[in-house]
Formats: structure tokens, C-alpha cells, sequence
């Protein structure tokens, strides 16, 4: 273990950067310092596990937009939609322990559901997005959003955009509501809780979906962006994407509103040491350090792709699975595998688990790229952990 402390001046501020790299992992550091020089990144840590072993923990740069509080070991920002990764592995848990299966109707646990066509739908329709209800009713926008019963409520009885099953659509906010309403009706916990006492708190994973109120004051500032990003301001009003995933002003993402609520789909607050830490345990066939969060089978399951549909509201195309994506490039490349899998958020940020070579990595940052694709920060580092190992296609 080589302990990182470096100071990266570059555009007018003096970046510091701190961690460990083992042995031969040098590259990665090296793309992170580069991440700072080109200007791209104000904050953000980057985590790598091969198989038991974190062998990179980097993290570097500042919390705020003022560059003035440096990014510290315990720092968590907000992970926008690679909380969607989180919310599906609180619903794998259930089927890997047979309280729940894919094929279930949603029905079968929230009567309410069974709605306008949507009675017998499975669960995996919400996992792999073909549910039919990416759009948020207008009646919610943007108070309500933070509404859990209304907002269920008013999808329960929403009449899906076409027959559940038939097309695909990145349910961009609804995503989170439906798979946790789900795992609600099963376990009778919110979705937030039942990570926090199922999974985080017994695998030691520092991740949270609703953040408690000690642990707000180490949350780094996000800084939005919305030209070329998922919230710009020149997307059609009318389109399926300002629907699904109406704009929002920069500023109620650093609101105590938006960290202690639970939005399943975007809310996830944590570092790339705790997402990594998960995906460790998906890289490494459900087991680690003794403890167990699956089944390699139920992991097997849940990544297998479940189409390629063209999705509706952004145009794109992934390997989708249930929950988590297979590597996807351009948006969502995940390295040289077909068989990497995990997801992205808005902004940069992504986690992933390769089981063929047991790796799990992990990158979050606080200030967004505009771009819609997972983008250069993280394909560097990406990059350069493969590159470490001598790993190609």
C-alpha cells in the first residue's frame, strides 16, 4: 500500500489529493491527477477492489464551488441515478431469499397497481425499465415529488404511455417510487431503511438513501449543470424526456429537502468507497470478507440482459438487465468485458462490478459534466485500472 499526498496545481487552484495506490496501479493515479489538470473536476473520489482487496482509494480536490473546503476521506455527495444500482440490489436481496421473484405481478404486493392495464405486470417490467410510466403526472411537479404516498398513489393509478412490457423508457424519476413501493409492501420498511438495516449497516457500506441528520454536515456540495445535460433547459417541454425528468433548479440538490428525502432513482448519497464496497461483493460471486449479500446465481439472474430496446425517452440503447446495466458504451462503457455490469448517474458518476476478473470500481463528483453519456473523467479511470492489470478484450 503506497500512501498519496499530493498537491495538483492547476488552473488557478491548488487541488489536494490524498489515499492510497498499491503497487502497479500507478496509471490510475495518474488519470486522476489528470482529471484535476484539464479542468473537468472539482471534487470527487475514485475506488478500486480487486477481488478482497480495496487496492485504490483516491479521493481529491474541494466540497464546494469556492474550491475552499478540501474533499476529505469521509466526504459523500450525492450519486443521482447510480442509486438506481441500490434500490435493485434492496429488491435482489428478497428474491435471494425467496421472499419475492422477478416474474411476481406488482399487483400481488400493492393491490393498488393492478390499474388501467396494469394488473399482472411482473416486477421486472420496473427493473428494466418497460413499465410504461417513465413520466411524472404533471400534478406533482415539483412540490410533491417529495410525497411518497401521494406519488405512489397517483402511479398506481396512471394510466401506462402503451401495454407494460411493450417498449422501453428510462423511468428516470418513477424508477425509485415503483421499486420502492415494492420492497415497501414486502418488508413494511421504506426503501432507505430497509438498505440501511438489511445491507448497508451489516456489509459496512457508507451509502444512503434518505441522508440521517449526523451525517449532513460531510456532504459535499453538487454543483448542477444544465447545458447538454439530462436538465437542459433548450429540451422540448412537450418531449417524453421533460416529462420524465422535468427541470429542476441547481439548488434544491444541496437542499436538506432533497438529502434527508428518499428518491430511490436519484437521491443515493455516498462515496466511491462505499459503492465500490458493494460491487465487490457483486464481483465477487455475492461473498466478502465472510459475509454474504447474495447468491452467485441470483446475481446471474439479475444480470442477464433482459432486451435492447430503444429507449423512449432519450433515445439510446443499453444492454439491459434488471436493475443494472451491462456495459453499454458510448453511453455507459464499463471497460473491454460484454459481461461488466453496473450503472451510471448523471453528471460522471458510475459503479461497476467485472466477476470475470473480481474487480468492483467506483467514481462520484460533485460537479456535473454536460454531457449525457457517463463521459472522459470516469472512462480515464476506467481506462487506466485495465490497463493496470494488462487486461484487454
Amino acid at each position: 500500500m503506497n500512501p498519496i499526498k499530493r498537491v495538483v496545481q492547476a488552473h488557478g487552484y491548488a487541488y489536494p489529493i490524498a489515499g492510497h495506490v498499491d503497487s502497479g496501479f500507478e496509471p490510475v493515479l495518474d488519470a486522476f491527477i489528470q482529471n484535476f489538470e484539464s479542468g473537468e473536476e472539482v471534487g470527487a473520489p475514485t475506488c478500486l477492489w480487486q477481488r478482497d482487496r480495496c487496492v485504490i482509494d483516491l479521493w481529491g480536490g474541494f466540497t464546494d464551488s469556492g474550491h475552499s473546503k478540501p474533499w476529505e476521506q469521509s466526504t459523500i455527495v450525492n450519486a443521482m441515478s447510480t442509486t438506481k444500482a441500490v434500490a435493485a440490489t434492496c429488491f435482489h436481496w428478497l428474491v435471494d431469499r425467496g421472499q419475492a421473484d422477478y416474474d411476481d405481478p406488482v399487483d400481488c404486493y400493492w393491490p393498488e397497481f393492478g390499474t388501467h392495464g396494469k394488473a399482472g405486470a411482473p416486477i421486472r417490467y420496473i427493473l428494466d425499465h418497460r413499465m410504461g410510466l417513465p413520466a411524472i403526472p404533471a400534478s406533482l411537479w415539483p412540490d410533491r415529488l417529495f410525497d411518497w404516498e401521494e406519488v405512489t398513489t397517483a402511479l398506481a393509478n396512471e394510466e401506462p404511455l402503451w401495454a407494460p412490457g411493450a417498449k422501453a423508457a428510462y423511468h428516470v424519476r418513477t424508477y425509485g417510487f415503483l421499486i420502492g413501493e415494492v420492497v415497501r409492501s414486502i418488508t413494511g420498511q421504506s426503501l432507505g431503511s430497509f438498505f440501511r438495516e438489511a445491507i448497508a449497516e451489516p456489509l459496512g457500506i457508507d451509502f444512503q438513501i434518505g441522508l440521517a441528520d449526523q451525517d449532513v454536515p460531510r456532504c459535499a456540495e453538487f454543483l448542477a449543470e444544465r447545458r447538454g445535460s439530462i436538465f437542459d433547459a433548450k429540451v422540448d417541454p412537450t418531449s417524453l424526456l421533460a416529462r420524465a425528468a422535468p427541470g429542476m433548479p441547481a439548488e434544491i440538490f444541496n437542499s436538506d429537502r432533497w438529502r434527508r428525502s428518499e428518491l430511490p432513482s436519484s437521491n443515493g448519497h455516498g462515496n466511491a468507497r462505499s459503492l465500490s464496497r458493494l460491487y465487490a461483493f457483486l464481483a465477487n460471486g455475492g461473498t466478502l470478507e465472510g459475509k454474504q449479500l447474495m447468491s452467485e446465481s441470483t446475481i446471474e439472474r439479475t444480470t442477464t440482459v433482459q432486451h435492447q430496446l430503444p429507449e423512449q425517452v432519450m433515445g439510446r440503447t443499453y444492454q439491459q438487465a434488471l436493475g443494472y446495466l451491462r456495459n453499454s458504451p458510448p453511453i455507459a462503457p464499463m471497460g473491454p468485458l460484454d459481461t461488466t455490469f453496473g450503472h451510471h448517474g448523471v453528471g460522471g458518476s458510475i459503479g461497476i462490478a467485472d466477476p470475470v476478473n473480481h474487480l468492483a470500481f467506483a467514481y462520484v463528483m460533485n460537479r456535473m459534466h454536460s454531457r449525457l453519456e457517463v463521459g472522459p473523467r470516469a472512462g480515464r479511470l476506467i481506462d487506466a485500472s485495465y490497463a493496470s492489470l494488462g487486461i484487454t478484450a
